[in-house]
């Protein structure tokens, strides 16, 4: 009995593995589904609530209808960025821009926003210049980050070194973490590539990229005296 229940364990646990990646993607597929159908519905309310939704209007929307819905935003959304090539549509455009921007509280929201998508956009640079490896949280413990900026002027002119903008993501969600400025003597530069490095942090360290440079000792940088060790 205990070696039956060790090969069915085995392949239990076997199946989960092979199993799991597509379970969770497609049940991360549906939620952003859901998410942006409950925006984009509203743009088929020309139509009578008793085509879309079910019970005669008074249930949720079909999902074949909440589909359409989706690709009308894809359409509308495509109709702006050709309409933005033109001078008819850049000037509408600001004039939006504007209008947002003078709106109290809402123009916070939008310019922190539109400040976000600027950095991220892909016909700009890439947000992320370089991956490097940072002692974070403590000297002797090593994390993955990613360079930001290189230019920090104020800083620079007050520390008197040169100083770099990291930011060190959290797993398995890279778009929250910590942003560090820090000496560049305290940065070690990976030749892994951005996309390599995002994908590290995202499989929790499992998808390792393949290395075939010279192998070096990172140096290890003194731990911090310790507030009673100060005093004395």
């Amino acid at each position: 009995m205990k070696g039956s229940f060790t090969k069915w364990r085995g392949n239990f646990l076997t199946g989960l593995a092979v199993v799991l990646p597509a379970i969770i993607s497609v049940a991360v597929l549906l939620w952003f589904f859901d998410v942006v159908s409950g925006i984009t519905d509203t743009l088929l309310i020309f139509l009578p609530r008793r085509w879309t939704h079910a019970r005669d209007g008074a249930g949720p929307m079909y999902w074949y209808y909440s589909l359409l819905a989706l690709l009308v935003a894809v359409a509308l959304i495509s109709l702006v960025g050709r309409l933005a090539r033109y001078y008819i549509g850049k000037k509408l455009i600001r004039a939006v821009d504007l209008l947002m921007s003078r709106v109290p509280l809402l123009n916070k929201v939008y310019g922190t926003v539109k400040q976000v998508n600027e950095a991220f956009s892909s016909s700009k640079k890439s947000a992320f210049k370089q991956v490097v490896l940072v002692q974070f949280p403590y000297p002797g413990a090593y994390s993955i980050g990613f360079i930001t900026s290189e230019e920090h002027q104020e800083v620079e002119a007050k520390t008197g070194v040169k100083m770099l903008g990291v930011f060190m993501p959290t797993t398995p969600n890279p778009t929250t973490g910590f942003l560090i400025v820090l000496p560049e003597s305290n940065v070690t530069r990976l030749d892994m590539s951005v996309a390599d490095g995002i994908k590290f942090v995202v499989s929790l360290g499992a998808i390792v990229p393949d290395y075939a440079g010279k192998t070096g000792v990172l140096p290890v940088l003194p731990a911090a005296p310790s507030p009673t060790a100060a005093s004395a």
